[in-house]
């Protein structure tokens, strides 16, 4: 008897705990009624050249098939790459936000809409230091997306999903904020928000909406050890992204500041040693030579604590602000430097540009240029402006990289500055400098990637 009443009264308020769960759960129809006309999916083809050996003579009983297969003479061909991706309409006049990596290598981008009405987009600029690009399609009357503040966003807020993940047109997935202000490996300009909304391959671009149906982030990666979700997902806050749209919409590219420091982060060690009462702020560790932080007075050892007005809680919050505050503008600098706050105020610099504007192909000279050839590299000379926007005297641009050079670790897209320290200024000096002379040798290659410089060493064998 007690174990029945036992069981009843259990049973009652388990099922009294469901309904007020079920209760307080969100319900997002509305939401995607609403705002789901306003996502688009986005397609690109892109026309990639490979080589491929030719067809061998025979079939495949031919004892000469496999000879033939692995060291006949190759030929070009060409194929089209296609990929997905989603984005959404900022305006009623076919302006659409969407991921720099899913169109930057586009040759034809399209736009599906929820009503099967397909356009032909143009980019009107892509950044990829924020990933962020900037379409448009003409079309006017189109559904919107309303816009957000996501600094209102609390951790744990519900949030929802909408966009293409392997082509599934206007896939819906929820979750909530898991993080805010979070910086991945090799990007500190953008503040992350970090949730575990089911995000995959397509998705990127899409728009993340909260609970009012506002967009308040722009899906953009995922953290995978399969290629597929894991529970952890990464997206563009939307007042970053909108200030990156306006800018490539005005001026076609993203105007950023610069202050010419390197910098860490202050541990509790470090800011023992430095006398700091807590670990906070950005360590300065070297000052460019004549850029804005050294004309200021910043020292390496300086901590600097606030910039702008605004607090530096840990090193990666100073790339940002800096990069938010207008080239050329007077900004206060707050510093800590031995065991003493001092002001300071620096005229801030512009951040170079990343791209990279395609230099024509050089005219292939395989005869004069057969150093080149053997060791696997195809090369470009980079104009007077590209050598400016790059700020380099020399250099030549490597536009592919096989053999030996690949090997070395040379990669498309690197600027190859000298060779046993000498500078290169062409292709023919480069074909020279890679000649084998007397016998096997290994040389050392200054490259430019990035925004760095590496010795690369490549191993040099005669015929």
């Amino acid at each position: 008897m007690i174990k029945r009443v036992f069981a009843t009264g259990l049973f009652s308020l388990m099922a009294s705990g469901v309904g007020a769960q079920a209760r307080d759960l969100p319900d997002f129809t509305e939401l995607v009624e609403k705002h789901g006309a306003a996502v688009v999916n986005i397609s690109t083809t892109q026309t990639v050249k490979a080589t491929q050996g030719a067809a061998p003579p025979g079939s495949e009983d031919d004892p000469f098939y496999d000879f033939f297969r692995r060291f006949g003479p190759s030929q070009p061909r060409e194929y089209e790459a296609r990929s997905l991706g989603s984005g959404f309409i900022m305006g009623m006049d076919g302006y659409i936000l969407t991921n720099a990596h899913v169109v930057e290598t586009a040759d034809d981008i399209t736009v599906r809409l929820t009503d099967k009405r397909e356009f032909k987009a143009k980019v009107i600029g892509a950044d990829k230091r924020s990933d962020v690009a900037l379409l448009k399609i003409e079309a006017n009357s189109l559904p919107v997306v309303n816009i957000g503040d996501p600094n209102k966003l609390k951790v744990g807020e519900w949030v929802l999903a909408i966009g293409s993940p392997y082509g599934f047109d206007n896939t819906v997935t929820a979750g909530i904020i898991s993080a805010k202000g979070r910086s991945m490996p090799q990007e500190t300009l953008v503040p992350f928000l970090q949730t575990d909304v089911a995000i995959n391959p397509g998705n990127s671009g899409g728009p993340l909406f909260n609970m009012k149906g506002e967009v308040i982030g722009v899906n953009s990666m995922i953290y995978s050890r399969t290629g597929g979700f894991m529970g952890i997902s990464f997206a563009i806050p939307i007042d970053v992204a909108m200030d990156v749209a306006q800018q490539l919409k005005s001026a076609g590219r993203v105007s950023r500041g610069r202050i010419g420091v390197v910098i860490q982060e202050v541990t509790k060690e470090l800011a023992e040693s430095f006398g700091l009462p807590k670990p906070a702020g950005a360590l300065v560790t070297s000052v460019e030579k004549g850029g804005p932080a050294d004309k200021a007075g910043i020292q390496a050892s300086d901590v600097i604590l606030k910039f702008e007005g605004k607090d530096v809680g840990s090193s990666t919050d100073l790339p940002r602000i800096v990069a938010m505050t207008k080239p050329n503008a007077k900004a206060s600098a707050q510093i800590w430097r031995k065991g003493a706050i001092k002001d300071l105020t620096l005229v801030v610099g512009e951040m170079p540009d990343d791209r990279i504007k395609k230099a024509a192909p050089t005219p292939s000279k395989k005869s004069s240029l057969e150093n080149l050839n053997k060791v696997g590299l195809m090369v470009t000379e980079l104009s007077a402006e590209q050598r400016k926007e790059l700020n380099i005297p020399e250099g030549v641009f490597v536009e592919d990289a096989k053999g030996a050079a690949a090997k070395a670790g040379i990669r498309r897209g690197d600027v190859i500055l000298s060779v046993n320290n000498e500078t290169i200024g062409s292709a023919e000096q480069l074909d020279q400098a890679l000649s084998p002379k007397d016998g096997p040798r290994t040389v050392p290659l200054l490259v430019k990637r990035g925004e760095g410089a590496l010795y690369v060493p490549l191993r040099i064998v005669p015929n």
